[in-house]
């Protein structure tokens, strides 16, 4: 299978980066094609501009998004590692979104109908947060960010969902969390086993 990875967190020392390792590792071991898009390394530019609309009414694109949607368009399954911060996503994700995830591209409207143009496509997200899944559960936050993100954007695009990871209390994990999160994203990525 073809896999993308889009992965947002400037620190490689970060948790995020650790969990973007057990990913790939996992891959490997599946021996399916990756492709990695670190958004901070390659020097993503998250700012929609001005440029950006004009040229997209024209229905046209600027080069760096073509070759972010060339990526999108050759995977079979995309995962997102990215973690919340201010109850949403870095904002290089987030502009991510905004430039690559375009109209004609990611969506488009039939007849007043909106239609999700990357149907077919299968999504993971893994996400970390500092607050626990109860305070996130008490101020409702943990069903708006699954609206925010699941279906204001990934359901929206077409994605069929096949996991959303919460890692709560993230800067306090301790080295078991860990080895537990890190069991559920392998399981994830490993095929199921039937017995005959």
């Amino acid at each position: 299978m073809r896999h993308l990875i889009i992965y947002a967190h400037p620190n490689e020392n970060s948790l995020n980066h650790r969990l973007l390792q057990t990913v790939t590792e996992s891959l490997k071991k599946g021996n399916h094609e990756t492709e990695i898009r670190d958004l901070n390394k390659i020097g993503f530019n998250p700012v929609f501009s001005l440029e950006d609309m004009q040229i997209q009414m024209e229905g046209k694109i600027s080069d760096d998004i073509k070759t972010e949607q060339d990526y999108i368009s050759w995977a079979e399954q995309i995962t997102f590692i990215y973690p919340i911060w201010w109850t949403g996503m870095p904002a290089i994700m987030k502009g991510y979104i905004d430039r690559v995830f375009s109209y004609g591209f990611a969506y488009r409207y039939d007849q007043g109908v909106q239609k999700g143009l990357l149907k077919g496509k299968k999504a993971v997200i893994i996400n970390t947060h500092g607050k626990s899944h109860e305070e996130y559960e008490r101020m409702g936050m943990d069903k708006a960010l699954t609206l925010t993100s699941d279906n204001g954007i990934f359901l929206y695009s077409g994605f069929e969902i096949i996991q959303h990871f919460f890692f709560d209390r993230a800067d306090k994990a301790s080295p078991e969390d860990l080895e537990i999160w890190k069991e559920q994203i392998i399981n994830t990525y490993s095929p199921p086993v039937f017995n005959l």
